[in-house]
């Protein structure tokens, strides 16, 4: 993929050597910032959100949300906001989350049952159909109503239930040699919590979460 933007294509789109245009990371980023508060906003019960209660709950600017969503097209009215339903939906299309994808949980401790007890993967259309532990005395147990199975069945049931998706919620010396695995059976993109920084091939991605990261980042915009 090219940084450059393609000529007459919207904000937010860049050219791809592979086929058609994508979005860019930063507008790809925000729009799923944009999607989390507005799936909230549902469970509220809300209606409409404004430009500017966008921007205190994602701290990006109003105008640069308004610069993001008029790339695709004319979204909200000027005094009544975002109709909160019509523009989830439509950010969903332009993410392309449409259809519904599988994903296997590793690790059955405080942190994965908290992750699997959530709504948060199943509210954006990710399911959460195994969860898996090294742990004999936690196999049988559950977690978000998923019975946590052996860590030896985890290459079978990623291929039979297509899982391209896993969350590790493992300790971190334990983190690379089961991506390494799971990268061999099929998995192309990993959640990481845990403490280790991945190694894995071209074509795979990760995503690593750090509560303490994103705690020095708060920090930062509040004391300077």
């Amino acid at each position: 993929m090219t940084s450059s933007e393609t000529e007459g294509a919207p904000v937010g789109l860049v050219a791809s050597d592979d086929g058609p245009t994508r979005l860019s990371l930063g507008v790809a980023a925000r729009l799923s910032r944009y999607l989390q508060v507005l799936t909230q906003a549902q469970k509220m019960g809300r209606e409409t959100l404004s430009s500017q209660e966008l921007s205190e709950y994602t701290r990006v600017n109003s105008t640069q949300i308004r610069r993001d969503l008029s790339g695709f097209g004319k979204f909200g009215k000027r005094g009544v906001g975002y109709n909160v339903d019509a523009l989830a939906d439509e950010i969903r299309e332009i993410l392309q989350t449409g259809s519904q994808q599988n994903i296997a949980l590793f690790g059955a401790g405080h942190l994965g049952k908290a992750i699997g007890s959530s709504d948060i993967f199943a509210d954006h259309g990710f399911n959460v159909v195994a969860v898996f532990d090294a742990d004999p005395k936690k196999v049988g147990t559950k977690v978000g109503g998923q019975s946590v199975r052996p860590i030896e069945d985890a290459n079978r049931v990623i291929a039979e239930q297509d899982v391209l998706v896993a969350v590790l919620a493992v300790p971190g010396e334990a983190a690379q040699r089961l991506a390494d695995e799971l990268v061999a059976a099929g998995v192309r993109i990993i959640f990481n919590y845990s403490e280790s920084l991945l190694d894995v091939p071209a074509g795979v991605t990760v995503h690593t979460s750090n509560p303490a990261v994103d705690l020095l980042h708060a920090l930062y915009f509040y004391l300077s």
